[in-house]
Order: structure tokens, then sequence, then C-alpha cells
């Protein structure tokens, strides 16, 4: 991809005892070996106050970035107009009374120092490195695009500031929500004939723990989208001789040819988190992983694919209460296994896989973004917003189209409706 910023070595890489870390890697997180692996509120995330967060923060960390979408790096200028839509228009989701209130596990950061490297516009001061976003100003709003749309992007303090005094943000009313998504959604059109336009190629990775609100986020994403431009990949248990492949190999297949978008509900991380934990992988296997990861996406990058990868952070608590529910309730049972069962058991060992994931993975070329989910309407619109205003599309204008008159006949019969079987009319019995 021209101007991905080529990466630095961690400041604490001596310090995450994880042996030496790949170039253009940084600590993500804070190791929660370190801090006792758990957070007062139940979730994964270090105790104690620290001064910045996991999206917010990387701001302070990247110079100038917008802290709103997590810092954002700077690929074009902006994103293409949209328009506000009034409503929702009777459009309803049969499944929202089923996942609305399932989706806090906190991903914060330490601060780090800043680098000597970084040059004065903001980007690193290194060969091909981008300029980053601009910095959005008092407020943290900036305008995107060349329509008559103007989003605001929260700069994330506030919610910061909100999580530190205990408290939780409002919930988001289902009115606001509908209207929200469904203009998001048209966003994600135009993002989609942009891509089929351009020849770009899209991935984008959805990681986090079960129950987290990755599928429903990705059900809400691809909604309205041509399927045969946007696909899900989700892979099974690897076969055989998939086992004796190279482990990334089953995932290349995969990915998007020119004007295809890919959307990975959970992808290659596999290996950093279930299969770490269960140990589905032998020790060798999982370090190699950690050192080959930065260097398989950023050849990626190189080639020219778009990479966003979002971690959906779930607490304790909240993942609990959905096991509960999807236990309970017979359209959704079947999403609950005995693995997803085991995580409950294991939820300290998966916050130190995720936290040695990040550390090995959070790299200046393709970052991780931490989605709390514990709010399942508010994560959706903030993983789409920030998806949005990452990526540098503009409208393309439709084609032209004019609907023909219909020709006279041509004196065609329909043949008798006894030659042909129908379904019966069921509705009728309602």
């Amino acid at each position: 991809m021209p101007g991905v910023a080529t990466g630095r070595t961690s400041p604490d890489a001596a310090q995450t005892g994880g042996g030496g870390l790949p170039p253009g890697t940084r600590s993500g997180a804070v190791h929660r070996a370190r801090t006792g692996g758990r957070a007062p509120d139940g979730s994964d995330a270090p105790s104690g106050p620290l001064p910045v967060s996991h999206a917010g923060g990387r701001a302070a960390k990247h110079g100038g970035a917008c802290p709103g979408t997590g810092g954002l790096r700077g690929t074009g200028a902006g994103v293409g107009p949209g328009r506000a839509v009034a409503g929702r228009d009777g459009h309803s989701r049969g499944d929202e009374d089923h996942e609305d209130h399932e989706d806090h596990e906190g991903g914060v950061d330490a601060a780090v120092p800043p680098d000597p490297r970084r040059s004065g516009d903001g980007s690193d001061g290194l060969p091909g490195s981008a300029p980053r976003v601009p910095d959005p100003g008092a407020g943290g709003a900036r305008s995107r695009g060349t329509g008559d749309y103007v989003e605001v992007v929260d700069t994330g303090h506030q919610a910061m500031e909100a999580e530190m005094a205990g408290k939780k943000p409002a919930k988001v009313s289902r009115d606001d929500y509908e209207r929200e998504l469904l203009r998001q959604q048209t966003e994600l059109v135009r993002l989609q004939e942009w891509v089929r336009s351009e020849g770009a190629r899209l991935v984008v990775v959805f990681e986090g723990r079960d129950a987290a609100g990755k599928g429903g986020t990705i059900k809400r994403v691809t909604e309205h989208l041509n399927p045969r431009v946007a696909r899900i990949a989700a892979l099974p248990t690897p076969t055989e001789r998939e086992r004796t492949q190279w482990y990334f190999q089953r995932y290349v297949e995969h990915l998007p040819a020119a004007g295809e978008i890919v959307l990975f509900d959970r992808s290659w991380y596999n290996r950093a988190g279930v299969e770490h934990v269960m140990g589905f992988c032998t020790e060798k296997e999982y370090q190699l992983f950690l050192r080959q990861c930065p260097v398989f996406e950023r050849m990626l990058l190189e080639d020219g694919i778009l990479l966003r990868k979002y971690w959906f952070s779930v607490s304790d608590a909240e993942q609990q209460e959905r096991f509960r529910r999807r236990l309970e309730d017979p359209v959704r049972r079947w999403k609950l296994s005995p693995m997803d069962l085991e995580s409950i058991t294991r939820w300290e060992a998966y916050s130190r896989a995720k936290d040695e994931m990040m550390v090995h993975t959070d790299t200046a070329e393709a970052p991780w973004y931490v989605v709390e989910s514990d709010d399942k309407r508010r994560a959706r619109l903030n993983m789409i917003a920030h998806l949005l205003a990452s990526v540098p599309y503009h409208e393309v204008p439709p084609p032209v189209l004019e609907l023909p008159e219909r020709p006279p006949s041509t004196g065609y019969e329909r043949p008798p409706r006894d030659l042909r079987t129908y379904v019966p009319d069921h509705a009728a019995s309602l």
C-alpha cells in the first residue's frame, strides 16, 4: 500500500518477555501478567487509572492522529459524501430483542514516550511513512467528504473518564440506533461501490471472545451489500491436510481479488487465542506465529490490500449473561458450544493470550482497534463509523438507468395453474 508507515520497535519490548519482536511491532497493551490479569469491574483490563485508552490513546502515541478513530493511519483524503437518512421506514430487525442486550474488557495502553524519530507533520520520520490524519482540534470533530455530510468523531475521552469514574455510557435508544445504522449502511454501499470501481481490496478482521458481538456486527455491515462484492470468511476447524500446510495458507485463498471486500469472522489469530489456550498447537508453533504474523500482514499491505483489525471487548459478567440467554433461547442455542463454556473457566488465560498477541501484532502498519462491546448497539455504530472513516473512499456516480417501456404482448398464454405445484398458503392460517 503506498504510504504505509514503516514500524518501530516497541519501547518496552525488553519488558514483555516475548522474545525479540519483529520490526514494526510495539506493545499495544499493558501485559496482564504484570497487572494481575483482571480489573475490578471483572474485565481483563489492568486495574488502576491509566493515561490513555487503547483506542483514544493511539493519537498521543502517533502524533496528531484522530483520537476518536483510534489514531487512523492517513491513506487518503477522508470519506465520500453522505446523506442523513430520516428513519428506518418501517424496516425492523427480527433479532434485535435477542441480541441488543448481549456485549468491556477494556484494552488500555501504558503511555509510550514520544518517538524522537517522529517528524513534525505527525508521520513517522522514516522512509515511506505516511502523514497521520490531521488533528481534529477542539471537540474532536472533523469534516469528512465533499458533500453535505459532516460527522462528529468522539475523542473517546468522555467514555474513558466515565469508565474510570465507574459510570457506564448511556444506552443508545432504539430510534437513534436504527436511524444511524441505516445512514451508516448507506455509506457502506458507497464504500462498496468505490471498492468495485477502483479495484480495491479490503480485508476486515473481526476478533474477540465468544459472545463479544462479532457476528451481529458483521450481519449489520453486510446487510445491504452485494454478496458478490462483500463476503464473509468463517473457516471451520482445519482438515488433516491443512494441518500440514503453512499455517497462513488456508487463509490466503480467502483473500480478496480486485473489487472485493472480505470480512473474517475470526481469522489467522485463532492460533494466538483458542489454539494456544486450549493446547491445539505446540509452543513452537505458537511462537512461530507471533514472529510471522506481522511479516505476513506487512506483505498484504505492501501488495496493496487495505487491512483493518477489530477486537471486540466484552466483560466476563456480560459474556456469562449472553451465554445464559443463548442456552435458554432455542433460536440461538446452536451458537453455544462446549468450547464456549470452557472459555469461562479460562478467562484469565485468554486475557494473557490476548495481551501477548497485542504485544506482537499491534503494529504501526496493521494496528488493532478495540471496540468496547458490552453495549451491542454502541459497538456496532462505533465499529462501522471507524471503518468508514479509515478508508479513503469517495462516492462513485451510479450508471444512468431508465426503465424501458414494456413491449406489447405477442400472444403468449400462461399454462394452466394445475400443471404446476405451488406451496400451500400457510399465511392464510394466521
